[in-house]
């Protein structure tokens, strides 16, 4: 690991079903400015957590996936997010298991993973309005509910732009 990677802020995101993250994937493609698509689709719990503590996050995700199973989601349709689009997610357990991390990890977090938690993965972002309303409008007609699998968890490494992963931890539950 270089030492920007050994710095940078560590993001945590649920890693999906194949299916579905190859459907987000797809979606993403088509939709976000290539420019600005260095990612793949994700669904994130947490946007910046310290560096330093990088050895405790890595230790509380390791014993959190031992006794997690796969959790059930539900897709419940588009939501306009002013300059993109994203997919919501009803995932009762899914906010629970963020919540106890939340707890453990307060001290640490910023005012962004503070918030209340929305579960949702973006498929277009820093578009104008009126391309994100037709976008979103399109998807919303054409939307039918759908679920999908959260397997596990993966912590990244923020690099200005694109993501260096740090560690992947599958539910093993």
């Amino acid at each position: 690991m270089s030492d920007a990677e050994a710095n940078a802020p560590l993001i945590l995101t649920l890693a999906l079903d194949d299916p579905a993250q190859g459907r987000f994937d797809r979606l993403r493609r088509a939709h976000f400015p290539p420019a600005r698509n260095f990612l793949p689709a994700h669904l994130t719990l947490f946007h910046h957590l310290p560096a330093r503590r990088g050895g405790e996050v890595v230790a509380d995700l390791a014993e959190t996936s031992r006794g997690q199973g796969p959790l059930a989601l539900a897709v419940t349709g588009p939501i306009l997010l002013g300059r993109g689009v994203a997919y919501a997610l009803d995932a009762p357990e899914l906010v629970a298991l963020r919540g106890r991390l939340a707890e453990r990890w307060w001290p640490w977090l910023g005012a962004q993973d503070r918030q209340r938690f929305r579960p949702h993965v973006t498929v277009q972002n820093k578009v104008a309005p009126e391309r994100a309303r037709a976008l979103y409008e399109r998807l919303r007609e054409e939307f039918a509910p759908f679920a999908v699998t959260g397997a596990g968890l993966l912590l990244w490494c923020y690099l200005g732009g694109p993501w260096g992963e740090v560690g992947a931890y599958p539910f093993r539950g």
